[in-house]
């Protein structure tokens, strides 16, 4: 019996079942050439070492922790695996939900490391 390497139950009509929030999302994305994460709650399954290989053994879901402004300002999801801890940058995707994105990158500063009072 194989395992399914893309982690996720695909369906005969290119689309999958996010594992953590249970909408269906399609397989394709403008901005993307491998989906690697949900549009609606940014949450991922660790399954690639390079995009699109499908070959890392941990197939895990992968936490949004972060964001991260590449140079030219494109964006970037940061997912820690919620199993082996690694880290990785997922560039979004043309349909990823703008307030998934805005909540994701405002937590920072919901949460500061150190008192606001001070500065």
């Amino acid at each position: 019996m194989s395992r399914d390497t893309s982690a996720r139950k695909k369906t005969h009509s290119g689309m999958f079942r996010c594992k953590r929030c249970k909408q269906m999302v399609p397989n394709q994305a403008f901005g993307t050439k491998h989906r690697n994460h949900c549009p609606m709650c940014l949450w991922s399954l660790h399954v690639d070492h390079t995009p699109g290989d499908r070959e890392h053994h941990c197939h895990a879901l992968m936490e949004p922790v972060g964001i991260w402004v590449k140079d030219g300002g494109e964006w970037a999801v940061i997912h820690r695996c919620t199993q082996c801890g690694e880290f990785k940058a997922n560039r979004i995707a043309g349909d990823d939900r703008d307030w998934a994105l805005m909540q994701l990158a405002a937590r920072a500063l919901a949460n500061p490391p150190v008192p606001i009072d001070e500065f």
